[in-house]
């Protein structure tokens, strides 16, 4: 039995959750996701809780069982709390700035990058911190990443664009012995 599956998932007041033949609908204040439904799983509301039951004891539907539980509480706590993540810019000479909806990064090229917020995520900054926010944890993911991807931290100085608290692991430089 899958520990995550088997969990039921608690619906807040003011959120309210749509079971379909083939999608999940979850609408809240700050907003309205929506997920297919995976086929080998049922999905049943009981009052204020939400459950997940495989249909049988197959290898798919034991994988799917956690996943669908894991996907329809994310979208419960991105339409009442929201999710962010925060990415750290290190490196001198390096800039940050928020024109309008897209992000330009100084990030040592001959160029300045221009990164446009895709809609549903919104983008802040704070000296050298980026922070990404939306209701979709996917989709905030996502977008945390392919920030990142533009200079990711190298290990000789760890210049470059990290998660919060992430750690990089630093290797020795030139000895400059012969």
């Amino acid at each position: 039995m899958s520990r995550i599956g088997k969990l039921p998932v608690e619906i807040p007041a003011g959120v309210t959750i749509t079971v379909e033949s083939d999608v999940i609908k979850v609408s809240g204040p700050k907003g309205n996701l929506e997920a297919a439904k995976l086929p080998h799983v049922d999905v049943a509301i009981d009052g204020t809780t939400l459950t997940v039951a495989r249909k049988s004891d197959e290898k798919i539907a034991r994988a799917q069982h956690g996943l669908m539980r894991a996907l329809i509480n994310n979208m419960v706590v991105g339409v009442t709390k929201g999710f962010e993540k925060k990415l750290e810019v290190n490196g001198v000479g390096f800039k940050v700035a928020l024109q309008g909806t897209s992000l330009v990064l100084n990030l040592g090229f001959s160029h300045p990058i221009e990164f446009k917020a895709p809609d549903g995520v919104t983008l802040g900054v704070d000296k050298m911190t980026i922070s990404v926010s939306g209701i979709s944890k996917q989709q905030v993911g996502q977008v945390a990443a392919d920030i990142r991807s533009l200079k990711k931290p190298e290990p000789y100085k760890g210049k470059g664009i990290k998660y919060e608290g992430e750690y990089i692991i630093r290797k020795a430089g030139k000895t400059g012995a012969k």
